[in-house]
């Protein structure tokens, strides 16, 4: 299934895009969905971590995908 993914700050920048669609298995979790992520962009490991939401909420890596899921990747956010 397709999972519309987007992708903020350095993110964005790593990938060359600010939204793309991620295919992933039926049933996959948020954590099969970060190995796919290092898969396809091994950019991303220049970050040390970052966070996910599904559906405007920050996710665990056991939150399971389901078909009309937005991902969000959001970047370590600092402030001052």
């Amino acid at each position: 299934m397709k999972i519309k993914t987007l992708f903020f700050g350095i993110t964005s920048d790593l990938v060359n895009a600010s939204e793309l669609e991620i295919e992933v298995d039926e049933n996959s979790s948020v954590e099969n969905f970060k190995s796919i992520l290092k898969d396809e962009f091994s950019s991303l490991e220049k970050i040390n971590s970052y966070a996910i939401a599904v559906n405007e909420e920050y996710a665990e890596n056991e939150t399971l995908l389901k078909v009309g899921d937005v991902v969000a990747v959001i970047p370590p956010v600092s402030g001052g």
